[in-house]
């Protein structure tokens, strides 16, 4: 099978390929043609994945399809911006029918999960890697940035931190568990949902945002150096799920909440008089800090001393550089 014959039988043929919304042209030309609403502005993202950096070589298709557009559609999710499409660029040593079959029903998963619709992109031979760009659309003015923070607001994050982290073992097979704790760390790790209606909800009232993926200290490293404020991080309101704490204990589930990535949550800054109407509305929004004047960020603990680790969250390159 061709390089066309794939896209059209695997992708092309996708319910989450078909025009929708904001997609006037989908798959078929040489470019997607998206319409958007007078006064919008158009957001755009890209993620590349790579075998043995993002994901095990050997893994479930299915999943893999699901976690990778989950991860990218995160980002929307951090801007606050409606979902509209994305493509996908596919590099693939080899393929099998089975392994293209369970690959696309995964991504058509997270696609009608998400609101999402394939509108293109391209497929090669090579090492295994996909590479996405997603699209959404935010009214003018309106979308959240990383360089709002103002000082005496507080630090927010939109679930609980360090399951995927906590997963990665269990992914690996370096450590096994009952499945009423490996199941939903597993799920965390697989099937990340990218929490783009409170990323909506949050316009007009968060002054910045992110979505954690390398990590909480890390992360916000970058609102702190955009807003140019310092955060405070307290250690002891850390949001943490029952199967972390279960699996890792508190020492290490801690850790896993502070550095280990991948939770692909929405961190941000908050004035303190919104807090109380978005979490009556139920949204899960956790307060776990605050925003002072200075620079960076800062652990501490229940006495309000610093006890910020040296390891805050993973980069790449770190060892070469």
């Amino acid at each position: 099978m061709g390089e066309f014959e794939l896209i059209r039988h695997y992708f092309a043929a996708a319910p989450c390929a078909r025009p929708g919304e904001s997609v006037a042209l989908g798959i078929g030309d040489d470019c997607a043609l998206l319409s958007l609403a007078a006064g919008e502005q158009l957001a755009v993202s890209t993620d590349t994945l790579v075998a043995g950096v993002h994901f095990p070589v050997v893994c479930d298709p299915f999943l893999l399809g699901q976690r990778a557009l989950g991860v990218s559609a995160s980002d929307l999710a951090a801007m606050g911006a409606r979902p509209i499409g994305f493509t996908l660029a596919l590099t693939l040593p080899d393929f099998t029918a089975d392994w293209l079959k369970a690959f696309a029903e995964g991504l058509n998963r997270m696609a009608e999960d998400c609101g999402l619709r394939l509108i293109g992109g391209d497929t090669t031979r090579g090492p295994l890697s996909l590479t996405l760009t997603v699209f959404g659309a935010v009214p003018g003015g309106q979308a959240l940035t990383r360089g709002g923070a103002q000082i005496g607001e507080l630090l927010c994050v939109g679930g609980a931190l360090g399951d995927a982290a906590g997963a990665l073992p269990l992914v690996l097979g370096e450590r096994s568990t009952e499945p009423a704790v490996s199941e939903p760390l597993l799920a965390r790790y697989w099937s990340p949902q990218p929490q783009l209606a409170l990323g909506m909800a949050l316009r007009g009232k968060a002054t910045a945002a992110l979505d954690i993926s390398d990590g909480l200290l890390a992360d916000c490293g970058h609102i702190a150096k955009a807003s140019g404020v310092r955060l405070l991080v307290e250690r002891d309101c850390l949001p943490m799920s029952s199967a972390l704490l279960d699996l890792l204990g508190d020492v290490a589930a801690q850790q896993a909440a502070l550095s280990g990535g991948d939770d692909y949550v929405l961190a941000f800054t908050l004035p303190a008089p919104q807090l109380a109407g978005l979490q009556a509305a139920g949204w899960p929004i956790t307060v776990i800090g605050q925003v002072t004047a200075g620079e960076g960020v800062a652990l501490i603990d229940r006495d309000g001393q610093d006890i910020t680790p040296a390891v805050r969250g993973y980069q790449h390159f770190r060892d070469s550089q």
